[in-house]
């Protein structure tokens, strides 16, 4: 049998002050799976996402990646296998042009010459900034650097990727350019997001995360249909917003 995407068996995670963040999570994703992460702040979405590539060890439980366990001797296989784009995009865009930004990371996997170039351009084709490539990010609108931050991700080929808080700060047409570019892609999908009506858009699936625990875990149009759920987490959908309403894609 496949194993899944991702398999996390009872995580739990304290900080070194003491602060229990997660209090033995389960969630399963399946390959190809597009889920939003729900929740509101100080929930443990955070702390879940800095476990799926080692850069927290979790105190119990397992994470499992493609079937790979997390562990000293294979995170650098599972950090390949899962790209993290962080809320951000000046926390992955400091080299001086688009096109090294987006090399970095695979020429650290020992890419170089053709194969490089092709990684490079390939990736930037995915996010529709093919024609940025010599431009220095910081001359980009934050749209535009979001979806080369993705490109920095994609360039290393990675089985999920996760985005933290995607739309964060975008006006309203680089929101849709954005969610044009993530219906297109391949990898498994885990969207972190506080935008609920975009968790709906790109993502069949949700999983709602309080309290460190898993509270809910159902079809995206459900949970947001459920008024006193999203009121006893403290989520909100916009004002007048009706998930029923919304076309199935």
């Amino acid at each position: 049998m496949t194993a899944p995407a991702l398999e996390v068996q009872g995580l739990a995670y304290a900080y070194p002050d003491g602060h229990q963040a997660l209090f033995g999570v389960d969630l399963r994703i399946e390959r190809g799976e597009r889920v939003a992460l729900l929740g509101p702040n100080g929930a443990g979405k955070t702390t879940l996402v800095l476990h799926l590539n080692g850069i927290h060890t979790p105190g119990a439980g397992t994470v499992r990646v493609g079937g790979v366990q997390l562990a000293k001797d294979t995170v650098r296989d599972v950090r390949r296998r899962v790209g993290i784009v962080f809320q951000d995009p000046d926390d992955q865009l400091f080299l001086p042009t688009v096109r090294e930004d987006v090399a970095f990371g695979p020429a650290n996997l020992g890419l170089r010459g053709p194969a490089l170039n092709a990684a490079v351009d390939r990736a930037l084709a995915q996010v529709g900034m093919e024609g940025f490539a010599d431009r220095p990010p910081h001359h980009l609108s934050l749209g535009q650097r979001r979806r080369v931050a993705v490109a920095t991700v994609l360039s290393m080929e990675p089985d999920i990727l996760v985005l933290d808080e995607p739309t964060s700060n975008l006006d309203p047409a680089s929101r849709r350019e954005l969610s044009t570019v993530l219906r297109g892609l391949d990898p498994t999908l885990l969207l972190v997001t506080h935008d609920l009506p975009y968790a709906l858009e790109l993502c069949p699936r949700s999983v709602l995360l309080d309290g460190g625990v898993v509270v809910a875990d159902g079809p995206t149009r459900e949970l947001l249909s459920d008024e006193a759920l999203l009121a006893a987490h403290r989520l909100e959908l916009p004002y007048g917003f009706d998930p029923s309403r919304v076309p199935a894609r």
